[in-house]
This record gives C-alpha cells, structure tokens and sequence, in this order.
C-alpha cells in the first residue's frame, strides 16, 4: 500500500511538553489533561494519515471516448489532464453480466468486491447486504466518512447498509438528464422526493463540489459520485449534441446495419436495442454517436469541476480519484447499440487513478476488472479486504513491482453468452445457438474476423475453451455450453417491437421514434 507522511502530527507532538506542567499541586490534572491530549493526538494522527478517497463512476461510458486515451475527435480535457497527473488502466473490464441491465450487476461487483458468480444470494441484483460493502467496510476499519451522490440501482436495502449519508440520490437505473426526482440520505433514511432542479451529471457535481469544499480534516472522507451520463436519453444540453453535427466523430470501424445471429434475446427485443430503427443505417448512428459523445463532453466538463474544487481545498494533496465506468456500450458496433454483448467496447471501461505516489502519465495493459478497484481503494486506506473478496489490488501494477496480476478475462453474460480472452486470442461461446467466435485482437482488436471455423485455428479453440473450463470451475460456473436442441440462429428484426420507454424526451421520440408518444417501458408500464 502507498504511505503517508505529515509533517503537522510531528507538530501536535511538540506541543505536548510545553502544555503540561509538573507543578506537584497539578498532578491529578496533569494526568487528566495529558490522557484527553494523548486521545487527540491519536484521533487526528489517524485522520492525517487516512487519505481522502473520490470515486467517480460513470454510466456507459466506453473506454475509447477519452482524448488521450487516442481518440482525437472526443473533447475531454479534464480527463485528458486526470490521465496525465494519473496512472490508466487501459484493459479494465466489466465481468459480464447477470441482468440486461448490465449496470445493476456491475455495481453489485463493485460494492462487494466480488465477481457476479461469487455473490451469494438469490436475489444477487439487489439483496446482498449481509456481505461487507466497500463504504461499510471504510467506515467501520477506516473511521471513514462516506458520503453517496447520484445513481444508485440495487435497492434501499443495500443503500443502507452502505452508506448512512448522501445527497441528491436517484433511485434508479436511468432518467430524463433533464427532468427527474432526488434524495438525500439522512442517518440512513431518504428524503422524499424533490426535482433535481438541473441536468443531472451538473446536479451531481455541484453536490460534490459542495461536500468538498464543507469537508474538514478531523476524518477521512470516501465520496461516491455516481454519474448517470453519458447513459441514455442521449440528451445532452443542446450546443454539446450541436457541436458533434457540426464536426462529426467516424462511425465506428465494426459499424454494421444489424447483428448477424442472435447473440442474446436483447438482441431483436431489448430496451438498449430499440433506440434506433433496424436496419441501422450510417446516418441515424452518426447522430447518435454525436449526442453520446456531447453527454461524455458535458460529463467531462462537470468532472472538471470536482476536480478543480478539490485542487483548491485543504484536501488536494492528500486525496485519491478513482475515475471509471460501470461497462461499455456498442453505439453502432457490430450493429448494436446496447452493452448486452461480449464485444470489447461494451465490456471495457475506463479506469485512471491519481494520487499521493501514483506514477504520473503512465498506463498498464494489463487485464483489470472494475470490480478491482475495490481492494485498491482498501490498500489506499490501509485496510485489509475481507475475506471472500476476489478483488485485485492494483498498486503492484502501478508501482511496476507486478506487470500482471491475471493471464485472462472471463466475460460470463447471464446464461447466454461466455468469452474468454488472454490477451491475444478471444474466444466467443454462445450456448442456445451452438455458435462460437474466434478473434486474433492482435491484427483484428475490432473483433470483424471470425477464425473459428478456420481448421488452421482449431487448436486455439481447443485451447481457450480449455482455459474457460478452468475459470468455470473456479466460479461454480454450471451452465451448459451447448445444448441438444439450440435456438435459431438467425435473427429476425422487426421495427414493430421497438420498446420506448418513459424517460426518452420528446424531441427524442419525434426524430428516432417517428413521433411516437406511448412509451411500454418504464415505472407503470
């Protein structure tokens, strides 16, 4: 773990001798004084020496919509500085996926410090509360004040038990950015509803802002900023979405009309996949990625915001960001839109770290899951992980005394969909249609060439399916890989079933939903 030194405890301790005296009349004060002292001494000793910790989340973000991450034609230079005064993780994964809502799982992952598939419960999207929560676990080790802000989608149950105080909360899994309700979390209760009363990455960040700037150093402080950009309804403020007409970002290079087999049910029905006719054509996906990137734009801008309030407060030198994303998203890869997938960009996410002793402006290829960032926040804090956390610190990567901490990802999507790839090789397994992929990501990292039917390549099937086992086992995963009778394969789109949901704002419906004004999807529906 990386160690703190401060100068102002060594001056507490100077102090001491010169404020008791040994006048014999005074002994028993003397004694009194020096214990509520030497209580003191300890008390601000261990808040000095307890780093802040940020954590900021954000919602869909792919983990090439960051300029300096190589993408050119995204403005983000509040995260370009972040990754520059930081240390990127550049292979950080979501690890698949229980629900469609990909979300619910990935922050069930992140507040355990567990992968989905060793989350004891039955009710894994929202009822694993018995288990030690990441702000619990700083609270009560770390005498941590932690403090929650935005999104959180996994029920009031775990809500209290990990954290006891927030402000302008939503309960949910998405939003109008422009148009919805709030709490607050006092002593463990919500508030009753209120209107954010702003869009929602700029309501979030004033909040933060606002908790950074009242913040003291008499405690440590964890605080949890959970964005729900650059989500949908791909509703930026209006001249963010503007300013990507005007220069237009390419399409992605494994754009296709629509999906060619039936990777998941989500596929030909999903909420996620019905915010865009079929076929997708170059134009609509054009727009869509312009209003994406102007939510990543805004969310940027936002974070910068934070950043800067933290600059100009007592606690900048002494505070750790965490910066990532919950997963991916397709936005026009391989014709979807969704992260209902095991394609790279809707599995892989951000991650930068910065703070005291992290190596500035590096990066590490080496394979991460969000859910890491769990035990690396323990080891900022000085806090051994619970027992039965499968989190990896990931200090040894940036401190350079590790370049790996595992061989492979396995990316396990509910019980439709399994891939494993060690860094070269990725291989596809989809069990109702008897369907398999194989990708060399070393000539083709945009997974377009499928090599699984290739006998030259049988090997590796054979190879990787081997090393899925073997994470299989690992994770009591028991679902077949094949079946006797397996689904069709072929899909069959049909703009008919296009779900709408209640949250999409009218201009919205009127240019991608020819107007349409009877949402089946939402809280009622």
């Amino acid at each position: 773990m990386f160690s703190q030194t401060n100068d102002r405890s060594n001056h507490v301790g100077l102090f001491l001798p010169h404020t008791i005296r040994t006048h014999p009349a005074m002994k028993k004060t003397k004694v009194f004084v020096a214990t509520i002292i030497l209580a003191s001494l300890v008390s601000v000793t261990a808040a000095e020496t307890k780093p802040n910790i940020v954590f900021l989340f954000a919602d869909d973000q792919r983990a090439d919509t960051i300029g300096a991450h190589g993408n050119p034609h995204i403005q983000t230079p509040n995260l370009d500085r972040l990754a520059t005064s930081g240390f990127s993780f550049r292979k950080n994964f979501c690890a698949g996926s229980f629900s469609g809502a990909v979300c619910v799982a990935s922050r069930a992952m992140l507040m355990t410090g567990r992968h989905w598939m060793n989350i004891p419960s039955e009710k894994v999207a929202s009822d694993w509360k018995q288990l030690p929560l990441l702000p619990a676990v700083l609270e009560s080790e770390g005498n941590y004040r932690t403090f929650i802000i935005g999104k959180w989608h996994n029920g009031k149950a775990t809500l209290r038990k990990a954290f006891s105080s927030g402000r302008s909360v939503y309960m949910g899994g998405m939003a109008n950015h422009a148009d919805f309700k709030v709490q607050d979390l006092i002593d463990g209760e919500l508030s009753p509803k209120r209107h954010a009363g702003g869009f929602s990455t700029s309501v979030f960040a004033d909040a933060a802002v606002d908790f950074i700037e009242a913040a003291d150093s008499d405690q440590p402080f964890f605080l949890y900023v959970a964005f729900t950009a650059p989500h949908d309804p791909r509703n930026p403020p209006d001249s963010y979405r503007r300013m990507y007409y005007d220069k237009r970002p390419p399409l992605p290079k494994n754009f296709l009309p629509q999906h060619p087999f039936v990777n998941a049910p989500q596929t030909t029905m999903g909420r996620d996949e019905g915010l865009a006719p079929w076929p997708r054509t170059p134009e609509i996906i054009s727009d869509q990625l312009c209003e994406y990137y102007g939510l990543v734009t805004h969310l940027d801008e936002q974070v910068g915001r934070i950043l800067q309030a933290l600059k100009d407060s007592p606690h900048a030198d002494s505070t750790y960001i965490v910066y990532t994303a919950d997963h991916g998203l397709a936005m026009g890869s391989h014709g979807l839109l969704g992260k209902q997938n095991i394609y790279e960009q809707s599995m892989q996410c951000p991650l930068i770290l910065s703070g005291p002793k992290i190596p500035q402006g590096e990066s590490s290829d080496a394979f991460t899951y969000v859910h890491d960032t769990y035990a690396t926040v323990c080891s900022f804090a000085g806090i051994k992980p619970p027992q039965g956390v499968d989190s990896r610190d990931l200090t040894p990567l940036m401190q350079g005394s590790s370049s790996k901490i595992r061989d492979s990802v396995f990316l396990p999507f509910q019980d439709n969909q399994r891939a494993i790839n060690d860094g070269r090789w990725k291989l596809h397994i989809y069990p109702h249609i008897n369907h398999q992929l194989l990708f060399d990501l070393k000539s083709d990292p945009h997974e377009m060439n499928n090599l699984a039917e290739d006998a030259e390549h049988a090997s590796e099937v054979s190879r990787l399916t081997a090393l899925m086992r073997s994470w299989r086992t690992g994770l009591g995963d028991d679902d077949p890989l094949s079946v006797d009778n397996p689904q069709p394969k072929t899909p069959v789109y049909s703009n008919s079933n296009r779900r709408l949901d209640v949250w999409q704002p009218k201009w919205i419906r009127d240019r991608y939903f020819g107007g349409r004004d009877n949402p089946d999807h939402g809280p009622g529906k």
